[in-house]
């Protein structure tokens, strides 16, 4: 076997490996992201927003409004509720 084959054979295979630690690694933690409540309005017990509470709460007699949002401060798609 010549070396040339040999050298491609080894750079295919350390690409390989680069390739499969890199999914295994950071793909895994990408997904999982923190979906997490945050405040987006109040409401009181009319159901009307009062001003200058937004977006958080402060105060007797108010309920605070939340959205669940992904580190990017996106709503995903079915964990709204």
């Amino acid at each position: 076997m010549t070396s040339n084959g040999k050298l491609k054979r080894v750079s295919a295979a350390v690409a390989a490996t680069a390739a499969v630690f890199a999914l295994g690694v950071g793909g895994g933690t990408a997904a999982f992201g923190a979906i997490e409540p945050h405040d987006t309005s109040c409401s009181n017990n009319g159901g009307h927003n009062p001003g200058g509470q937004q977006p958080s709460c402060s105060g007797g007699g108010l309920t605070q409004n939340t959205e669940n949002q992904n580190p990017a401060g996106h709503a995903p798609g079915g964990h709204n509720k």
